[in-house]
């Protein structure tokens, strides 16, 4: 249990490692388009990478986030109810979270397997194959669902969520 337990930490870890390069390949590819202007030069295809980037980072940052307590909860109710009360209200949130997460995945899924199918490319000037960015995406989408699922089956069979609790929260 404890190799898996290291093998999912890492997991959202490697994700949030992952959310910040895409986020400083944006700034890389904004200042070399900024660059490229101020000599004349044309950069194509920056604009659509720099967004591809941050679809990227988006979802791979999802999972991370949830670990380590940044996604945004209205705490209120929770912490006015008891402790058995709080827990059921946490398995649902969970559970619906997990639900819809794996049912994003799915259809990201099956974006991606159209895009492959079809051979789409971009419409930009980069002509990428689509399936390319948009497999990021899924992999995000992946690890975020396998994090809510880790942690409503943590909250289930041991009690506790796993998510550290903000400062912010508190």
């Amino acid at each position: 249990m404890h190799a898996l337990r290291r093998f999912l930490d890492t997991l959202y870890t490697v994700s949030g490692v992952a959310a910040a390069l895409c986020l400083i390949a944006i700034l890389t590819l904004i200042v070399l388009q900024m660059l490229a202007r101020w000599t004349g030069e044309v950069f194509p295809g920056a604009p659509d990478y720099a967004g591809y980037a941050m679809a990227a980072a988006s979802f791979l940052a999802f999972a991370s986030a949830l670990n380590k307590g940044a996604h945004i909860r209205v705490s209120i109710l929770i912490n006015a109810l008891g402790p058995k009360a709080q827990r059921i209200v946490n398995i649902w949130c969970f559970g619906i979270g997990a639900l819809t997460a794996w049912y994003v995945t799915y259809y990201a899924w099956r974006f991606v397997s159209f895009s492959y199918k079809f051979n789409d490319i971009s419409q930009g000037q980069d002509k990428t194959a689509l399936w390319i960015p948009q497999s990021v995406m899924l992999f995000g989408t992946v690890v975020f669902a396998i994090a809510l699922t880790d942690h409503l089956l943590r909250l289930i069979f041991k009690g506790d969520h796993g998510i550290e609790r903000s400062a912010v929260g508190e």
